[in-house]
């Protein structure tokens, strides 16, 4: 009788089925510490911000949330046309520089464009905002140097510390993360298309239009949503660029805790903020579900 033949033993079974207990189990002990912080620092948080904009002093209420798109309402369409116009910006710019990285001519301009694109992406907001003063005030660096150099009259220097030096600052501070998923993206793609079309005459607008975009379509908006919802939780550039009303939606919670102690109010408007982001982020699921199904 051969070995294959005998009888486990019961401890041999044991063993072997600990072991395969161990092997189906590993993948989420893998995933635990990622679980773990996702759900300490981001949903329960998250929770308790929520049960916040509904937590009144006598019970569960709707008057935070009405309290807050009454005072507030103003404010919110002010952030959501800053963000959405920095935001068309930002994929304009991406598309731009990441097109010339993909199809310019000039090797030098190539290289001299990919090192200089990326050092905003390393300053952090606040040092953004703060080095924008400087450069966009009224007597800040840009208009004294129009000036010196005769492009522009004294009489004409005008401060850019409003809605227009936030989306400045917003443009400037975000172009190069964009830009640096749309390049890549630009950069994988296989040349024999583009290649093909230069040697039938097509110009390098229509190449970019035509094979470039709709094959990268998908990176260029998970540049713009992930853009999107970083700048609608940013509070350091609208508080330092413009301290004017209206204004958006985190100066409004930061004043609302810190001067009033409205913890409900600052919690129903970080919810409303919240809800904008998550629209935004299941338009594009949405439309990345219907892609891939087809």
């Amino acid at each position: 009788m051969s070995n294959n033949s005998l009888p486990r033993s019961a401890g041999e079974g044991r063993g072997g089925g600990r072991a395969t207990f161990l092997t189906r189990l590993f993948p989420y002990l893998l995933l635990a510490p990622a679980l773990f912080v996702v759900g300490a620092f981001f949903l329960l948080p998250l929770g308790f911000s929520v049960a916040g904009a509904f937590e009144g002093k006598e019970g569960p209420t709707l008057d935070n949330i009405g309290r807050a798109v009454g005072l507030y309402r103003t404010d919110l369409l002010f952030t959501l046309l800053i963000v959405a116009l920095s935001t068309a910006l930002i994929g304009a710019g991406a598309i731009a520089i990441g097109g010339y990285l993909t199809l310019g001519r000039n090797r030098t301009a190539r290289r001299i464009l990919a090192a200089l694109y990326r050092w905003p992406l390393f300053i952090p907001f606040i040092v953004a905002a703060q080095a924008m003063r400087g450069f966009i005030g009224q007597n800040g660096l840009m208009n004294n140097t129009l000036i010196w150099l005769g492009l522009m009259p004294q009489d004409w220097a005008q401060s850019f510390l409003d809605w227009r030096g936030i989306i400045i600052t917003f443009v400037w501070k975000q172009l190069p993360f964009a830009t640096l998923l749309v390049a890549g993206a630009m950069a994988a793609l296989d040349r024999a298309g583009i290649e093909a079309a230069q040697n039938l005459g097509a110009g390098r607008a229509r190449i970019l239009f035509g094979i470039v975009i709709p094959q990268v379509a998908r990176n260029i908006m998970v540049a713009l949503v992930l853009s999107f919802v970083t700048m609608m939780s940013v509070l350091s550039v609208p508080i330092m660029i413009s301290g004017q009303s209206p204004t958006m939606l985190t100066v409004a919670m930061a004043w609302r805790i810190n001067a009033m102690g409205d913890y409900g109010t600052a919690n129903a408007l970080g919810l409303i903020a919240c809800i904008a982001s998550g629209l935004v982020a299941w338009a594009w699921l949405r439309n990345s579900v219907r892609e891939a199904g087809r």
